[in-house]
């Protein structure tokens, strides 16, 4: 089968009368070229099907105009809306998102910021897997200057990149407190593993506004697993197994709260009136659940456009000891709804 013929900017040059030099520098939108050419450029270029080469381009700049972003999994509510507001910021300054999805594994993420690297992009956003404790496959990108920007899921103790991330100590303290407010003695926490610094921070929060309540913990009632639906319901059975149950649960994510919920239901065990649920990261299924339930909000729009205000001034200035300054984070706040209770 004949290969079709792709039309390059000689084509175009020909087709216009005019050097390639001027119709390279208006498909760059160079300010010294004049408008009408411009768009003449711009139709001819349509009318012949011309496509630009980004990757020979780049190779020429050195700037690829793409930045790269790994995300545990895309479909995670908190993520999703992450990334649009990232790829919305980015477009209005000219860069296109790959987006890669490393299935929360480790040797995928690798494997990722392997590809991105060789693919030159501009710079890399990441999200990392539960079990990322070791970020040297980071290393290489930014030792070549290319800046990494490490969001939501971070590194401990890795100072080569900038970090945006959100209150976690604060979204765990003020979600037990509102339990403790709403009358909640004997309170559970169902979070994820420690190897993340969401949980860490957030559990950290938990045992702070209970020590300051001066309410026992019970460690029966503490879990430290994937937060799935099915790892909830086995937490839920576990705790209402016997006599001595909790009055109050505080989970490190919505569908957690929403698995609760949904146990409590099944056991007839009513919500809010015998047990009063706090999930985390106002997904929308938490509005229309019934009754509806407490969470903190992440703001995830406010994440996405911060990142990009980072990574734009590291790609401004160009400098490499820029590359490895910052930590930003993102305040949170409680949405009180009927899972608790009466709002206060």
């Amino acid at each position: 089968m004949k290969k079709p013929q792709q039309n390059t900017i000689l084509d175009i040059a020909e087709a216009l009368k005019l050097s390639p030099a001027t119709i390279s520098r208006a498909l760059n939108n160079h300010p010294y070229v004049k408008e009408k050419t411009k768009k003449d450029v711009f139709e001819m270029a349509a009318k012949l099907g011309y496509r630009r080469n980004q990757m020979a381009s780049g190779l020429r700049s050195n700037k690829t105009n793409t930045i790269g972003l790994i995300v545990p999994r895309i479909s995670m509510f908190f993520h999703a809306e992450v990334i649009t507001a990232i790829q919305n910021s980015l477009h209005s300054y000219g860069y296109n998102l790959i987006i890669c999805q490393s299935n929360d594994s480790l040797d995928l993420e690798m494997e990722l910021a392997d590809t991105l690297f060789s693919s030159r992009v501009d710079a890399l956003i990441v999200a990392c897997t539960l079990q990322t404790l070791d970020c040297s496959h980071f290393d290489k990108l930014i030792e070549n200057g290319t800046p990494v920007i490490f969001y939501d899921r971070v590194p401990t103790g890795y100072d080569k990149a900038s970090i945006v991330k959100g209150d976690d100590f604060n979204g765990g303290y003020i979600a037990t407190k509102k339990l403790i407010e709403a009358g909640c003695k004997k309170i559970a926490h169902v979070s994820g593993p420690l190897t993340s610094n969401l949980y860490l921070d957030r559990h950290a929060g938990f045992l702070k506004a209970m020590e300051a309540h001066k309410l026992a913990i019970n460690p029966d009632w503490l879990f430290h697993q994937e937060l799935t639906t099915g790892n909830a319901e086995r937490a839920m059975r576990q705790m209402f197994d016997g006599d001595d149950r909790p009055d109050g649960i505080f989970t490190d994510n919505d569908t957690t709260a929403i698995a609760a919920l949904e146990f409590a239901k099944a056991q007839q065990i009513h919500v809010p009136g015998q047990l009063k649920i706090v999930g985390y990261s106002n997904d929308p299924r938490t509005s229309i659940s019934s009754p509806s339930i407490t969470s903190v909000e992440q703001f995830p729009d406010a994440v996405g456009k911060k990142i990009v205000n980072v990574l734009i001034d590291l790609l401004k200035n160009n400098a490499e000891n820029l590359v490895k300054t910052g930590v930003f984070t993102i305040p949170v706040e409680l949405i009180s709804r009927a899972s608790t209770g009466v709002n206060k």
